[in-house]
């Protein structure tokens, strides 16, 4: 089975970029000092009044607004807060400075009490940033590895409680390095992200949907009996058949997965159910691939 790094590349460069644009306040606040100290303009992005919306920081917060507010809306409400109460206080301070005059220490007080808020905040969110990276896939959105015991062990209990069974359905896409060698890694991975979406179409809100590997994805199915699993799974195999992914220059791909299904013991570790549809999977691949294969008890 293929596996993940820690952190995705995409996770990497967004952090990367978060510390950039906290950097640039070190070259903000250099100007800041040069105005206290030689009375020289510090320039638009800290005098104007929409000061925290022109410097780096805050172009390129407000840019990503949207990724913070999914990780914490209110983390991010409080970032633009003290965001913007920092350029308001500096903002008095140094055009008290031009002016000739003394900043008053109300002013420098909100200074610095917005920027320990800020920094707080900000270091919070990229906390939160990369333990978000590490339970779901940048690529298609679907939950990794992490988390997926705690979901195992959820779905088999309430398969146990309802007389239902919970079938574990492990996929891999038939021949993806063919894709990737002819049509490139982007195709690829928007091959990956066209499967993700059939995936979770076609599967119930109770029945989860993991990315696991490179191109092996893992659903939890619910079924009242053998046959109805194998109904869900036959379901999946004809929507992919029937809904090939369009290229941008009108060129349909075929895209295809080999399955394993391995119904889910009342005791049964996660690790055995696994190792069970796997084996399934690959004997599913010799048989001619696009087909699913029911694993042995």
């Amino acid at each position: 089975m293929g596996t993940f790094a820690v952190f995705s590349q995409q996770t990497e460069q967004f952090v990367t970029q978060l510390d950039a644009a906290i950097g640039a306040h070190l070259e903000w606040m250099r100007r800041v000092l040069r105005c206290a100290v030689l009375r020289t303009p510090p320039g638009d992005d800290i005098l104007a009044d929409d000061a925290s919306g022109r410097c780096r920081f805050g172009r390129w917060f407000t840019k990503n607004r949207a990724t913070f507010e999914r990780i914490d809306p209110a983390a991010t409400s409080l970032v633009l807060r003290e965001h913007e109460r920092m350029h308001a206080a500096v903002r008095a301070l140094c055009s008290s400075v031009l002016q000739s005059a003394s900043g008053t220490p109300a002013d420098f007080e909100t200074f610095e009490a917005s920027q320990s808020a800020l920094i707080e905040a900000l270091e919070h969110l990229k906390t939160q940033l990369l333990a978000d990276s590490a339970r779901y896939d940048a690529l298609t959105s679907l939950p990794l590895r992490y988390g997926l015991e705690e979901e195992f062990l959820r779905c088999r209990a309430v398969a146990h409680r309802h007389a239902d069974q919970l079938v574990l359905l492990l996929a891999d896409v038939d021949q993806f390095k063919n894709v990737n060698d002819a049509y490139g890694h982007a195709v690829g991975d928007q091959a990956l992200r066209h499967l993700a979406f059939l995936f979770l179409l076609h599967s119930r809100a109770d029945e989860p949907v993991f990315r696991i590997g490179g191109e092996e994805f893992l659903i939890l199915l619910q079924a009242s009996s053998a046959e109805g699993a194998a109904q869900a799974a036959e379901r999946l195999f004809q929507s992919l058949r029937d809904s090939p992914m369009v290229l941008e220059d009108g060129t349909a791909l075929d895209l295809r997965i080999s399955a394993g299904l391995a119904t889910v013991g009342q005791e049964e570790s996660m690790a055995s159910a696994i190792d069970r549809a796997d084996r399934a999977m690959y004997a599913a691949k010799s048989a001619g691939r696009d087909r699913w294969a029911w694993a042995q008890d």
